[in-house]
């Protein structure tokens, strides 16, 4: 075996494959550059660093399950004033995160609440942190469904476990009892410990009715609220602009 067939063939073995990628690349530049030994030996690992990082952030992505990948870069907020923008961009630097803070993102239809829910957690994702994004009623059932084959704790782990969690169109109707006692553990459970965020188009007042039983619901709002940040977001659709030749994008 030639040389560089042994270097390739250990690369591969190391599961080096930024190196291995860029091997040839890298070499021709040194050559040209004249580089040093470690000049070289640093862009190398710089390689297969960013190939690494590369790789996790993918898989991250798609741990997340977002519907689309969505961007505090790629949302417009021009077509409405009203939103608030320096707040979100704020928040946009995931401290929420490492103090634990929840963030609530209220409003009606259309003006961007997924958009801004999704944007935020492809943030964290980028800088490293675990995110699941769901929908209300779709946690809730998949909870429920553990009780028909005793997986119920595994579910719920799955949601009181991920650093950042993102429950998107809470309150669209009441919960029922069984529902009311998973969202209360989820809620303890990660209360002071992992931040959670919340879309709805309900205001924050009318949260407590949602639920059936009202010393569950204080119990609830009382650490969902504690030190969380709230957003209101009003103002104009951009659903119903969508019909305009200059208003190509949705945003929820």
């Amino acid at each position: 075996m030639n040389i560089d067939g042994q270097i390739t063939n250990k690369l591969k073995k190391l599961r080096l494959t930024g190196m291995l990628e860029t091997m040839d690349t890298r070499l021709g530049q040194a050559e040209k550059n004249n580089s040093g030994y470690l000049d070289f030996f640093i862009t190398m690992i710089e390689d297969e660093y960013e190939r690494r990082q590369s790789r996790q952030l993918l898989k991250r992505l798609k741990k997340a399950g977002f519907e689309e990948e969505k961007t505090i870069e790629g949302f417009d907020f021009s077509f409405n004033p009203q939103i608030p923008v320096k707040r979100i961009k704020q928040l946009a630097n995931c401290a929420y995160i490492e103090k634990r803070e929840n963030i609530f993102l209220m409003g009606p239809v259309g003006v961007g609440k997924s958009h801004i829910a999704q944007a935020l957690g492809h943030t964290a994702c980028r800088m490293g942190y675990d995110v699941i994004f769901t929908k209300a009623i779709k946690m809730l059932r998949y909870l429920n469904g553990g009780r028909a084959d005793n997986t119920l704790q595994n579910r719920m782990k799955r949601y009181t476990s991920i650093q950042l969690l993102i429950i998107d169109d809470f309150g669209l109707k009441p919960l029922s009892s069984t529902q009311s006692d998973d969202f209360y553990e989820i809620i303890s459970e990660r209360y002071m410990k992992k931040p959670t965020i919340f879309t709805s188009n309900r205001s924050i007042e009318d949260w407590q009715g949602l639920f059936s039983d009202p010393v569950i619901a204080n119990s609830i709002m009382d650490r969902m609220a504690h030190n969380a940040h709230q957003i209101v977001m009003t103002g104009e659709s951009y659903r119903n602009r969508g019909n305009k030749p200059n208003d190509k994008k949705k945003n929820k």
